[in-house]
């Protein structure tokens, strides 16, 4: 299924940034080859200086700019520009910068050009009865094709991305596989995946339970429900190869590999590092908050997640065996049942604020900033002191433990390249925007800002995209704003399912991911629906 999605995303991104030029290039919509009414205030006067360049302010009106580009500005609009006058005629090439806060279509335009935020063009004028202003009609650079342009920069730039996130993983995936060496050394890893046996029996009965790859799969759950997601790789890939092993029909995911991805992409975690983190260098006062938010949201994408799986696996039903199937199943159906009906009042009705007012969101907000405190250097000094007390050699296994980040890092370049690039393309091309504008009236209706919205689309498909979607909203409207804690939240709640899927489904060539993605996705949609609940709950 992986190569279809994977197909589906580069040919709706193309499709899309095709579809769009077409339409941009039949309407217009950049005015080519038409002037616009503006005047360049010069910083010396024009009729006493008679040199071949000049600097001054570009200024266009209001009512000429929302005439021009059909466009709805509150007030004039004015660029530093730069003018290189033509011999013998009254005309000068412009050129200037815009910004982020700049009309859309300024900024489209800019973007068409080598430079990402400078516009050159020609404008004509006559000498106005001030000498300091001349006045006349401007003809902008040429805009052609523009999303297709950069749908072939994404293709570059997401190449790129995925090398440089690689290697900026190297720092921490080697402090936290230094810590796990100490742990598992320690025994302290077998611990854990003792205590989590009695779950894991239950969540893959196909699996005999002295198997090694239980074994893995405890431990690659164990590291990530400790925040240590590129610590956990190595233990699932182990895992799935594993799991092929017993496999006996190869090429196609077995029960046991769709639930054990389910609860990767649920994302489960104690301490989502990395969103925490950003929140920490954008000046947060209190970067950890969201712990506890995101704990309920990927405990929610779990649950849903594991129970998607549970429920697609007991499809396809056998022609006449309809009523057993349906009997055998009858108390799952009912649980599923029970629980989404639940999630719905929750979020739909006012039983979320019945729940606020009775549990005190203050006290709550309260022990999540107490734990959020300790939480990481407690895990350190647990997971080393531990060690220590084994008599484990807690520098020497720390480094050893460490040395395998780099090897990892690069391992997973290749899958990276792969799924980024497909992503790079669908959201350049504008398939993204059109996914928006389709789910808006959704997002409106359980209380999503839509600021939120490419945030949550954007955490299923790339991990450097939701990233920088994240650190883009939180610069802007802040890390401790509603909408910055609620993005860091979906951060931390859900997983990038189809890169785990591509990773892990790609180190054993499963071809056929069956009900994988599906019950991935579910966890996603869980998981964002619950952070919405819980962030609106807290802080709305």
């Amino acid at each position: 299924m992986l190569n279809y999605i994977w197909l589906a995303l580069l040919f709706l991104g193309i499709g899309a940034a095709v579809t769009t030029d077409l339409i941009n290039q039949n309407q217009n919509k950049f005015r080519n080859g038409e002037a616009i009414p503006v005047s360049v205030i010069l910083k010396s006067e024009f009729g006493k200086d008679h040199k071949s360049s000049a600097e001054g302010e570009l200024v266009i009106s209001k009512k000429d700019f929302n005439s021009f580009y059909d466009d709805s500005l509150k007030e004039d609009i004015s660029y530093p520009v730069k003018l290189t006058f033509s011999k013998n005629e009254n005309a000068a090439g412009i050129y200037f910068k815009v910004s982020k806060s700049s009309p859309e279509v300024l900024q489209e335009i800019a973007s068409a050009s080598g430079d990402k935020d400078d516009i050159t063009g020609r404008i004509k004028f006559q000498p106005s009865l001030r000498d300091s202003i001349i006045s006349g009609s401007a003809i902008f650079e040429e805009v052609k094709f523009l999303k297709i342009k950069e749908v072939t920069n994404s293709i570059l730039d997401y190449a790129g991305i995925a090398v440089n996130i690689a290697i900026g993983l190297i720092g921490i995936m080697a402090l936290w596989l230094g810590v796990m060496k100490v742990a598992e050394d320690a025994g302290l890893i077998k611990i854990i995946a003792n205590l989590l046996k009695p779950v894991t029996k239950k969540l893959f009965p196909d699996v005999p339970a002295d198997h090694p790859a239980m074994g893995s799969m405890i431990m690659n759950i164990s590291a990530n429900v400790l925040g240590l997601g590129n610590a956990a790789t190595p233990f699932g890939l182990k895992a799935m190869e594993e799991l092929e092993e017993i496999n006996p029909e190869k090429g196609t995911a077995t029960n046991a590999m769709c639930t054990f991805l389910a609860i990767n992409t649920a994302g489960l975690t104690l301490i989502p590092a990395t969103a925490i983190a950003i929140r920490a260098a954008a000046g947060s006062s209190e970067p950890a908050i969201i712990i506890g938010t995101s704990l309920f949201g990927s405990i929610s994408a779990t649950i849903a997640g594991v129970t998607a799986a549970k429920l697609f696996e007991k499809f396809p039903v056998r022609k006449g065996g309809f009523s057993n199937w349906f009997k055998s199943n009858l108390k799952l159906f009912l649980t599923v049942g029970g629980i989404i009906l639940f999630a719905a009042l929750i979020i739909f009705s006012g039983l979320g604020k019945l729940i606020g007012s009775v549990i005190n969101p203050a006290v709550i907000k309260n022990i999540i900033e107490g734990f959020s405190i300790i939480a990481i250097p407690l895990l350190i000094v647990v997971f080393l002191g531990y060690g220590f007390i084994k008599k484990v050699k807690v520098y020497e296994q720390f480094v050893e433990g460490a040395k395998e980040g780099f090897n990892i890092a690069v391992k997973i370049i290749p899958y990276l390249v792969a799924m980024l690039f497909a992503i790079g393309v669908f959201r350049a091309g504008g398939a993204m925007d059109w996914l928006i504008k389709i789910l808006k009236p959704f997002t409106d209706l359980i209380g999503m800002p839509a600021e939120a919205l490419p945030m949550a689309l954007m955490r299923p498909l790339s991990g450097s995209g939701s990233l920088g979607i994240m650190s883009e909203i939180i610069s802007v409207h802040g890390p401790d704003s509603f909408l910055g804690i609620m993005v860091s939240t979906f951060y931390g709640s859900t997983e990038t399912t189809f890169y785990v899927l591509a990773l892990y489904f790609g180190a054993v060539n499963i071809k056929r991911t069956r009900h994988a993605l599906p019950a991935g996705l579910a966890a996603d949609v869980a998981g964002i629906l619950a952070a919405v609940f819980i962030v609106r709950l807290l802080f709305g």
